[in-house]
């Protein structure tokens, strides 16, 4: 059973989408409950040639700053399939403004749903994962937590934590079985980066230094995803996943 934040639309949706795929019963979390209950209706009637087989999946509201909510998803997801076995950490928000305008309350937010919210899901999926002795917890941070993207300082300060905390939850969680990674995505496109105000000449002028030249695509972040979630990558934990087109490298 997995459980996935911010699974409501873009990666989160396009991940919850192919664990289903694969087997696993997903909890879908959001702020944006509709969101969740499109993506159930999905998985529970894939569309003619999707590859997909038919899913179980519960769609929960969640505000991942709030202990409260995330007390009550964990709560319903091992009272509706018995245990948790996979949680991916996607949900996040990335607002653009400039470092020397930013006020604390911005920043604070960015942190406290990027970060701090990550930390309580994870704590709390990991005392249910051992009991069974094991799990996989999945971060996904981003490539702004090694490289700096002006008008994000908040946003990369939030992701360079989450690298930082995923390799802390692996040496700690090893002897529990659980294991913690980390995906650092690049640019991908989905809707939370179509409403950046961007005009098509600037998104391909932002992956100009991008060695394969274009933006990735959700799936290619799920299927990183179900990797780390899988026996595929059973000796695996506290690594870190890059998926960017080559642009750390370049």
């Amino acid at each position: 059973m997995a459980i996935v934040t911010g699974a409501a639309k873009g990666m989160g949706k396009a991940d919850a989408l192919k664990l289903a795929g694969a087997g696993a019963k997903v909890v879908l979390c959001d702020i944006d409950l509709s969101g969740c209950q499109q993506v159930a209706e999905e998985i529970k009637n894939p569309s003619a040639g999707s590859g997909r087989a038919r899913g179980e999946s519960v769609a929960l509201r969640c505000d991942i700053s709030k202990k409260a909510d995330i007390d009550a998803v964990v709560a319903e997801a091992i009272k509706k399939f018995g245990k948790i076995d996979i949680l991916v950490n996607n949900a996040g928000i990335f607002p653009s403004e400039p470092f020397l305008q930013m006020s604390e309350q911005n920043f604070e937010k960015v942190i406290d749903i990027n970060l701090k919210g990550s930390f309580l899901m994870a704590q709390a999926c990991a005392k249910e994962m051992q009991k069974q002795k094991s799990g996989s917890i999945i971060n996904i941070a981003s490539i702004a937590a090694i490289k700096g993207f002006a008008g994000l300082s908040h946003y990369c300060a939030s992701k360079g934590g989450m690298v930082a905390m995923t390799k802390v939850m692996a040496v700690e969680l090893a002897p529990l079985g659980i294991r913690v990674n980390n995906i650092d995505p690049g640019a991908i496109d989905t809707p939370g980066t179509r409403v950046m105000d961007m005009k098509e000449q600037d998104r391909l002028a932002l992956v100009a230094g991008v060695p394969m030249k274009r933006w990735g695509n959700a799936e290619e972040i799920a299927n990183a995803v179900l990797f780390l979630a899988s026996d595929e990558s059973s000796y695996m934990t506290g690594s870190t996943m890059v998926v960017d087109g080559g642009w750390v490298a370049g």
